[in-house]
């Protein structure tokens, strides 16, 4: 599997460069675009890749040069590495990734599937979340760490990110710097508590205060 996200005003040389640092391949300025691009593709086929996410492809305007030809990079790269591509992207059918001539031949070359924040009402979605908690905190490397208590907490943790993927994530790693940077090298209930998450996440667990009266 390969992951990359595409550069702000990303260029076809910008982009594939992303595509050979993930590889860990050597780069120097007297390679052109067309010479990483076949290392990569090269050695991708050897590797056998079988996936590739490519991420923030809404940043990519096929209305302009540089998005246009970078989309062209994209398309190119799809044709000569045997895999699954993946794009993600936010509110891509508003985007200018899907405009003009280049968009309808993306969006006639990908299925759109949308994907909103893992609820937390049935059986079936607390077993998916605590499972994906329990799979976060099985990566941790805290040596005082207490295992399961993250899994404990997964409602609580639910209730702070709204089921929000990357809310979740960026709790449990601050926490885990936090826990690192203090030497108590464990996650608690309270040091979650004490961390901040993005503004979508804290305006959503906010509880709803009651109105004064007057």
């Amino acid at each position: 599997m390969l992951f990359i996200s595409v550069p702000p005003a990303a260029t076809p040389k910008m982009l594939v460069s992303e595509f050979a640092r993930f590889l860990g391949m050597p780069l120097t300025h007297r390679l052109n675009q067309t010479q990483i691009t076949g290392a990569v593709c090269d050695l991708l086929c050897e590797l056998g890749t079988q996936l590739v996410l490519i991420d923030d492809v809404h940043l990519l305007d096929t209305q302009r040069r540089a998005g246009a030809e970078t989309s062209d990079q994209l398309k190119h790269l799809g044709e000569r590495i045997p895999a699954t591509f993946v794009y993600s992207a936010i509110d891509v059918e508003t985007s200018p990734l899907l405009s003009g001539v280049r968009g309808a031949q993306i969006a006639g070359r990908f299925k759109i599937f949308r994907h909103r924040p893992l609820a937390y009402a049935t059986e079936q979605d607390r077993s998916v979340w605590d499972d994906l908690v329990r799979a976060m905190e099985d990566l941790l490397r805290l040596r005082a760490h207490r295992p399961g208590t993250l899994v404990k907490h997964a409602a609580y943790l639910h209730a702070r990110t709204a089921g929000r993927l990357g809310s979740l994530s960026h709790l449990i790693r601050e926490a885990a710097l936090i826990a690192l940077t203090e030497g108590t090298e464990r996650i608690t209930k309270q040091l979650l508590s004490e961390v901040e998450l993005d503004a979508a996440a804290e305006a959503q667990a906010r509880p709803v205060r009651p109105a004064r009266r007057k």
